[in-house]
């Protein structure tokens, strides 16, 4: 591995805010007026980002899909130490859901040929789907691990990790190129240094287009997404639960009683 590893880490802008509306015409979210940041879990996926390229070697491009102002996300993750920077930005991209956000990342990522190592964050607080990563694997057609919680180390173009699950924790390992989610377990993301500011502010950030991805723009966006938010709410809260004071020998009946009242069997 003496050339070093090609990395892509894909972020996201997401709301600085949890009070976010919906536009009732289109299901997606209204982001303008609102201040935005890097998606926190993506901060753990650019962090092992630039730690794999300080062990190894290498350059890691960071892409992000949104409007104009996204570019602040990319020029944040600059100032972190990623290399380069892409923007994918067109009207026709506007309104995706997840299918439709994995496809066009993976277009542009086809374009970054050759790369070893993609990595997304677990989910983005605006969506909390975790299904982006996983499908991008999938159109770009390499294996993915998902959870990741620790990288053990990289020999001969594999790769080992491990990843909590409910029940254990797995360790596994894949051949290069791989996908994976991070979870924050894995690191400590750092704080950008003035130094790294100054780069960032001053680093040219690269856009792509629909003319640049190529492919039908139906493909995209609103049109190319196979799901839609109809309805956003806040949940009621919930209601306080009912004390019962009776002998044990008859709790279980009046409990079970209850539960069919409130049809719950």
């Amino acid at each position: 591995m003496s050339e070093g590893l090609n990395i892509i880490v894909c972020i996201k802008q997401v709301p600085a805010t949890t009070e976010v509306e919906i536009d009732p015409e289109t299901g997606t979210l209204k982001r303008e007026g609102i201040e935005s940041v890097i998606n926190p879990f993506d901060e753990y996926a650019i962090e092992e980002s630039i730690r794999l390229k300080e062990k190894y070697g290498g350059i890691v491009k960071v892409v992000t899909m949104g409007p104009p102002m996204a570019e602040q996300a990319l020029r944040d993750a600059i100032a972190m130490g990623c290399d380069q920077a892409i923007l994918i930005t067109d009207r026709v991209f506007a309104g995706a859901d997840t299918w439709a956000t994995s496809l066009t990342l993976a277009r542009c990522i086809d374009k970054l040929k050759p790369y070893d190592i993609v990595l997304c964050g677990l989910k983005t607080t605006d969506g909390d789907t975790g299904q982006t990563g996983p499908e991008l694997a999938e159109h770009l057609g390499i294996p993915h691990i998902c959870y990741v919680n620790r990288i053990l180390g990289i020999d001969n173009g594999v790769m080992r990790v491990t990843r909590a699950l409910d029940d254990g924790v797995e360790t596994l390992e894949s051949n290069l190129p791989l996908l994976l989610t991070v979870t924050k377990e894995i690191n400590h993301p750092r704080l950008a240094t003035l130094k790294g500011r100054l780069l960032a502010k001053r680093a040219e950030i690269k856009k792509f287009t629909l003319k640049e991805i190529g492919g039908d723009p139906k493909e995209y966006g609103l049109s190319g997404s196979f799901t839609r938010v109809i309805k956003v709410f806040t949940p009621s809260p919930p209601v306080s639960g009912e004390v019962m004071e009776v002998d044990p020998e008859i709790a279980a009946q009046k409990i079970f009683e209850k539960l069919v009242e409130i049809k719950v069997i």
